[in-house]
């Protein structure tokens, strides 16, 4: 079915809250995501975050409109994705807060400048430094399409942070099974 012959008036025969219970039991990885350029430096946690392609490298980023960073990440163009592990539960937890200001939630961790000028998580299990290519509106939130740019893998990270059940839980990445480079950038 196209989707423009589906109904959509706004209204969904579920409840706000059933949906919400129903996709926390759902479980996301936790990712702090960051951008910076002429409409300032903001960062938000984000666990609503998928691969879309693997050529080109794409990820899509589900923001919500009403979030103070939103508009950043629309006149910046830039993202950068930072995938956390174990002993990021506390940064997780800081980027998430709608109370702390960008100053405050970028002192929590070391940072460097990625390629396209996105804050990078220098500690982070990876960190994909991305340009946002297209931004597409569903209900509350924009979904951006990020191509991937750079990416980092820190091997000193055996966990992975995930989220569900409304907790943190802690999950062990696989070994890798071939010689990587842990960088890899395109121009």
């Amino acid at each position: 079915m196209p989707p423009n012959s589906i109904a959509s008036e706004g209204q969904t025969s579920v409840s706000v809250e059933l949906f919400r219970e129903a996709m926390s039991r759902l479980g996301a990885p936790v990712t702090v995501v960051t951008t910076d350029g002429a409409a300032g430096r903001q960062g938000l946690t984000v666990s609503a975050i998928t691969s879309v392609s693997d050529t080109p490298a794409t990820v899509l980023v589900c923001i919500n409109r009403s979030n103070r960073s939103h508009e950043a990440f629309r006149r910046n163009g830039v993202a950068g994705i930072n995938i956390l592990g174990h002993g990021h539960d506390g940064v997780a937890g800081i980027f998430a807060s709608s109370r702390r200001s960008p100053a405050e939630k970028f002192a929590s961790g070391l940072w460097r400048i990625g390629k396209t000028g996105a804050p990078l998580l220098e500690d982070a299990a990876v960190t994909l430094d991305c340009v946002i290519e297209d931004i597409r509106p569903s209900g509350t939130h924009d979904v951006l399409f990020c191509a991937v740019r750079d990416i980092a893998i820190n091997d000193k990270i055996a966990v992975g942070l995930a989220w569900c059940g409304r907790a943190f839980h802690h999950l062990p990445f696989a070994p890798l099974t071939a010689p990587l480079k842990v960088r890899d950038t395109v121009p």
